[in-house]
């Protein structure tokens, strides 16, 4: 294998590679040697074929083969050799010349093939112990828990049908037919309690009074806010049949209600109530704390980034974009801003996400960081759960599919170095309400729903496997 350095531009590189006829041939022997013994052609005996017949038949189709595995397997050498780590896959570029192609198939020409790819940089870790971290901290009360067992209790209430006008507190069971611009865009049969603001503003408002088996049309107008950019701020008329009105049951909060609800007493309903709302807490505590320590690691570091990569990232971000444009009314001009000036805010957080990706992954590897197959095989499981009755489907996809698995490794990988890092960090606590909390964690997923930050994101790639 002779290598040839055509250019080395920053983090780019170009290498050309020279493969001699006579290593090519000499596998293909091998090859054919290994064919000698399996095929059955018509007029030999097994394992008698002569090389030279077995050549003309399958040598164009074995060296193809051969070709393939020997430009994957010397990509990898020639990199390694040079002791660099491609960023991604190189691109490979063969001769394009048909008469050239078809001699290295006969095995009377070398093998020539270009290499294009970039590096990954190297840098230093910047000194990350002794970060100053402030976990927010809501302690859980008493009224809180009390609240939420309220809902649940809410969600499990009965409702007996009624020969009555219907008043706020009782279900209403009704068919619908919507009409916009005098063309119908919806029907459905629904039921909603009276007072719970399930539909748009002034819908249940007017089903109060009507009886079962009543007719009505609501005339209302959507608000300007309305998700489905379609209908937001236009008028609607509903043509609505009512089927039921049920008064509500009485609500008794005692150890009856939470036996069936599964749990043995109100008691423990409102203990495993509090550990759900420690864990939402802890959940909101932690990204706040992790937004602080990335917003720090990103400030200690600046280096060169693979272009590749990061267009990569902003093409992803730019796809959720786009979606969001397209299927959700975004507008670049609600928000303020343009596509232009959209674009280039997207790039720099694209490079953000690269920078920490790396950044993590080379942390990760100096402290010898790794997901053992059991976190790995528990991710594994957690998907599964998700498709009830396609386990095997998800299993045989992920088994299959090693960028996939790689994809579910990298969350575990990133949450384990963040650990790591937080081990060294000065970390103080600060008591805040539940709506400061979750007022900084509204304003971060808005920000990562249009903006796709850091917070979300699985920056711990293992660019080392690429």
């Amino acid at each position: 294998m002779q290598i040839s350095e055509t250019h080395s531009e920053g983090l780019k590189r170009g290498l050309t590679v020279t493969i001699p006829a006579t290593e090519l041939g000499s596998k293909l022997a091998e090859r054919l040697d290994q064919l000698k013994d399996r095929v059955r052609i018509k007029g030999f005996r097994p394992g008698k074929v002569p090389v030279s017949h077995l050549r003309r038949v399958y040598g164009k189709a074995a060296m193809a083969e051969i070709v393939e595995t020997v430009i994957g397997e010397t990509t990898r050498q020639a990199i390694s050799e040079r002791g660099e780590r491609a960023a991604m896959q190189p691109k490979v570029a063969m001769t394009e010349d048909e008469a050239e192609a078809t001699k290295v198939l006969e095995g009377t020409a070398d093998l020539t093939f270009t290499l294009e790819y970039e590096v990954l940089p190297t840098f230093e870790i910047g000194n990350f112990k002794g970060l100053k971290i402030e976990r927010p901290v809501v302690p859980v009360s008493p009224e809180e828990i009390e609240e939420r067992v309220r809902q649940v209790a809410e969600s499990a209430r009965t409702y007996q049908a009624i020969d009555r006008e219907a008043r706020k507190g009782d279900r209403v069971s009704f068919e619908y037919s919507a009409k916009t611009d005098g063309n119908v865009f919806e029907t459905n049969t629904t039921a909603i309690v009276l007072g719970s603001g399930q539909f748009i503003p002034g819908f249940e408002e007017a089903l109060i009074g009507i009886k079962s088996g009543e007719r009505k049309t609501i005339e209302l107008t959507f608000p300007e806010n309305y998700p489905a950019a379609h209908l937001a701020g236009k008028p609607a008329s509903f043509d609505v049949t009512i089927k039921e009105v049920a008064e509500p049951g009485e609500l008794v909060l005692d150890d009856e209600f939470a036996k069936r609800l599964g749990l043995e007493s109100i008691e423990k309903l409102r203990e495993t109530i509090g550990k759900q709302i420690e864990s939402e807490y802890g959940r909101a505590s932690r990204q706040r704390v992790k937004r602080q320590m990335l917003d720090q690691l990103d400030a200690l570091h600046s280096f060169q980034l693979p272009e590749n990569l990061v267009v990569q990232e902003f093409d992803n971000i730019w796809k959720q974009v786009q979606h969001d444009v397209e299927h959700h009314g975004k507008s670049f001009e609600a928000e303020g801003t343009s596509e232009e000036e959209a674009r280039k805010e997207y790039r720099t957080i694209a490079e953000r996400r690269v920078r920490l990706g790396l950044v993590l992954s080379k942390i990760g590897e100096s402290a010898e960081v790794v997901v053992t197959d059991d976190e790995l095989q528990a991710a594994l499981y957690e998907q599964a759960r998700r498709y009830r009755g396609q386990e095997k489907q998800v299993f045989d996809y992920y088994r299959k599919n090693p960028d996939a698995l790689q994809a579910l490794r990298a969350p575990i990988f990133e949450e384990k170095v963040v650990d790591y890092v937080l081990e060294f960090a000065e970390v103080t606590e600060k008591k805040v309400t539940k709506e400061e909390l979750m007022a900084d964690e509204d304003a971060a997923d808005a920000h990562d729903h249009h903006h796709h930050d850091h917070d979300h994101d699985h920056h711990g790639h293992d660019h080392h496997d690429h």
